[in-house]
């Protein structure tokens, strides 16, 4: 997808509920070629990749469990509320994503 075309939908999504995935940390090397600071916005139904990263199936296979919860209102002290980041299942070549929620 070209850049601009991909900054728009980023900002569509950003006008819609969404969970918004940056790089905070990589430890070793991301196969994906994910950089520090590379933005992944998950608004259902898309996720989209704001830099123009291929999206990495590992990571976002483990994360979609916490994405479709992260994605929908809930109560202050359901369990989803607390967590802060998420990490790919590569233990040699770690990615860690912050979250935020909006």
């Amino acid at each position: 997808m070209h850049s601009i075309a991909r900054r728009n939908q980023c900002l569509q999504e950003e006008s819609k509920m969404k969970v918004e995935m940056k790089v905070k940390s990589i430890k070793g090397h991301c196969a994906a070629g994910y950089q520090v600071g590379e933005r992944v916005i998950y608004s259902e139904p898309n996720i989209t990749s704001c830099e123009g990263s291929p999206l990495c199936l590992y990571a976002l296979s483990s994360f979609i469990p916490y994405l479709t919860a992260l994605g929908r209102e809930t109560e202050g002290k359901d369990w989803i509320n607390q967590l802060r980041a998420l990490q790919c299942p590569d233990p040699a070549n770690t990615v860690v994503f912050s979250l935020q929620r909006n």
